[in-house]
């Protein structure tokens, strides 16, 4: 790599209407610590006005950035975004699914990091936020329910990830069973109709795999769960230290990968 290459980090996520929503991201990102100069943007799908994937982009290249390090905070390879952020970005041939998107205006080199996904991050953090609903863990079951994908390719990545942070969750936590359940199709009261006729002695707890709280957190998954007697505080991923933490590690791999310096 040339030595006047110059790293810049772009983190995209989805974007939402809810200032807390946009404001706990920021966070995260804000806390992403580095030694050196290399500038970190935080920038949207979709919904933010001003601070979109192209706003970052231009921001980056306004600094110098040569190499463009991307950091998807999307929670599953199962989100379509994944792929058609990729794409659009230059980094896959072709879309996998249907897109609004263009391909950004760009000049800088791309390094895409892989989504949260099944890393071990993931089941620790959920772990966290659902212990003080455990109160016997051996005689628990636990529901991970995640919003999933009405495309068969898609579908089956958000399962696959699922079942693996689904296996971490289970090991840390000493739960009796925990499984995975998607909104899109509806998967949760068939699972809880199951556990309900072949387990019924077992207590079950329900925990959202979504980034942050918000509409499906607060109004969805309550209103799935609705009279089925399931312990759930809807509690998601962020606010948590361990996603910056997450975004270090994605970030310096990659950079190294590239043959970047810090």
């Amino acid at each position: 790599m040339s030595d006047t290459s110059k790293a810049g980090v772009l983190v995209i996520s989805h974007g939402s209407r809810s200032p807390v929503w946009v404001e706990r991201v920021d966070r995260a990102v804000a806390d992403v610590g580095w030694t050196g100069a290399v500038p970190v943007v935080s920038s949207f799908l979709e919904i933010v006005e001003g601070r979109l994937i192209q706003d970052g982009i231009d921001a980056l290249e306004a600094q110098g950035v040569t190499d463009l390090i991307v950091v998807p905070l999307f929670v599953s390879y199962g989100s379509t975004h994944v792929d058609e952020i990729r794409w659009a970005l230059g980094d896959l041939p072709r879309p996998s699914s249907e897109t609004d998107l263009q391909l950004f205006r760009l000049n800088a080199r791309v390094w895409v990091c892989p989504p949260l996904d099944d890393d071990p991050v993931v089941a620790e953090i959920m772990y966290e936020h659902i212990r003080d609903l455990s109160v016997r863990p051996g005689r628990e079951a636990v529901l991970l329910i995640g919003h999933g994908s009405g495309l068969p390719y898609f579908y089956s990545r958000w399962k696959r990830g699922m079942e693996r942070v689904a296996a971490d969750l289970k090991e840390l936590g000493g739960f009796a069973e925990v499984r995975s359940a998607l909104l899109l199709p509806d998967e949760t009261a068939d699972v809880l109709h199951s556990w309900k006729q072949e387990l019924p002695e077992r207590d079950v707890i329900a925990a959202p795999l979504f980034l942050s709280e918000g509409y499906f957190t607060e109004r969805v998954i309550p209103d799935r769960l609705g009279g089925r007697g399931c312990r759930y505080n809807g509690r998601a991923l962020l606010p948590h230290r361990g996603i910056s933490r997450w975004m270090e590690r994605q970030i310096a791999e990659m950079m190294g990968k590239a043959g970047l310096r810090v």
